[in-house]
């Protein structure tokens, strides 16, 4: 019972958060303002881009698969996509839980170890971090002066973040506990080696290297490639294709686009669910470096993110019924 009050309590907060910053972003719209422009807007292109998002994450679990494969299992694709899907839906109630939540559905499901799966999530991701930082870059060299001003815009929040990393006695703290740990850890080794939860630990490593090593040993790294580009792609189109939806921003260049996308991509890093909040306040202060003002930013980021909220978990909770009927691979799923 503590565990699932403590679940609860961890949703809620998480979901306090969310609405926080999404109320102090959106606290001096006009809603009215904001419904005109939606009416007023060519709502066929949010379809579109729901599509193009479903199609990103299909091709993910198609990619996830030829990670999982060389492991030794061959996993149903449709339990993947049912699983990724159940991830982002886990990710509105606790940030950043899915991946443990959707290497459990298929390890249940398709009786895979949950280590090994886990090591392949961690490749995926890896792989993900570069292409973000590889977009970054692009987008800092070609649109260096937009940066500038993005900070310029928000100088005071940045000079706090600058503080909070750069204060000595944080870092220090952090240093000595780390090396009184490995300091323990060095003393009393053998005495940690010979107890079960070490030989356990060394058995979940094992698997877990095993998934990283996964990539190396994916048959078609051809078909890997275009399924990376092809997901990131979708990423992007998915977000300028919204643009198409409003008059004040069908004119904004496919590089504008890549910049509000790439910059706002790291607002999904900041515990809040989905990136509520955070996501928008990055998207318009970008938009309104090349121009568009805030009010029309809002509807732009209210439209471009809560199309594909709905979309998420709509699918995610339909997948969840469905693999929930789902029966659980036994003898079909076996090391190939």
């Amino acid at each position: 019972m503590s565990k699932k009050i403590s679940n609860i309590i961890k949703i809620f907060i998480f979901l306090l958060i969310g609405i926080g910053l999404f109320w102090l972003v959106y606290r001096k719209q006009d809603v009215n303002e904001i419904k005109d422009q939606l009416l007023k807007a060519d709502l066929w292109w949010l379809l579109v881009s729901m599509i193009l998002g479903l199609l990103s994450h299909i091709s993910r679990s198609m990619r996830w698969k030829m990670l999982i494969e060389p492991v030794g299992y061959k996993p149903r694709t449709i339990t993947l996509f049912y699983s990724v899907m159940i991830m982002y839906l886990t990710n509105y109630a606790i940030p950043r839980s899915g991946e443990v939540v959707r290497a459990g559905v298929v390890s249940r499901q398709e009786n895979i170890p949950f280590t090994a799966l886990l090591g392949t999530i961690i490749t995926e991701r890896a792989i993900d971090f570069i292409m973000l930082f590889l977009l970054t870059i692009i987008v800092l060299i070609s649109q260096f002066s937009v940066f500038e001003k993005f900070i310029a815009n928000n100088n005071q929040a940045a000079q706090r973040i600058d503080q909070i990393t750069s204060s000595i006695w944080i870092i220090a703290i952090i240093i000595i506990a780390i090396i009184l740990v490995l300091i323990l850890m060095y003393i009393y080794r053998n005495k940690i080696k010979q107890t079960k939860l070490y030989k356990k630990f060394q058995e979940s490593i094992n698997n877990f290297v095993n998934g990283i090593k996964s990539v190396k040993n994916v048959r078609n790294k051809t078909l890997f490639f275009i399924h990376t580009i092809f997901i990131w792609a979708m990423y992007f189109i998915m977000i300028y294709v919204v643009f198409q939806a409003f008059d004040f921003t069908k004119n904004l260049s496919l590089m504008t686009g890549l910049t509000v996308f790439v910059f706002a991509s790291f607002g999904i890093v900041f515990p809040s669910p989905g990136g509520i909040g955070t996501w928008h306040f990055i998207a318009i202060e970008t938009l309104f470096v090349y121009g568009i003002p805030r009010n029309l930013g809002r509807t732009f980021a209210f439209a471009a993110h809560e199309s594909q909220m709905i979309m998420l978990i709509t699918v995610g909770l339909i997948s969840l019924v469905a693999v929930s009927m789902q029966k659980k691979k036994e003898l079909v799923t076996q090391k190939i």
